[in-house]
């Protein structure tokens, strides 16, 4: 697990995550969010938070997935 922290306030269903908060994340997650516009990374070392895990994962793949179809439809606009 690595740690981030938002740059920005994220939302999506089932999670909110604000300004300045740490997330722990699996490291391919982390290297995602932390583009240096959404989060940056905290700390790459090995976080045991199993109960967490799953749940972050499968939000920050909700949003990904959001995320992507807005700007599908904000590049479809004239």
């Amino acid at each position: 697990m690595a740690r981030i922290r938002m740059l920005t306030s994220v939302s999506g269903d089932g999670f909110v995550w604000e300004t300045g908060q740490e997330i722990d994340l699996p490291g391919s997650e982390a290297t995602v969010w932390a583009d240096g516009v959404r989060a940056e990374l905290v700390r790459g070392q090995p976080i045991e938070t199993p109960e967490a895990g799953p749940a972050l994962e499968a939000a920050a793949r909700r949003t990904r997935k959001t995320t992507a179809a807005a700007r599908r439809k904000a590049d479809a606009q004239p």
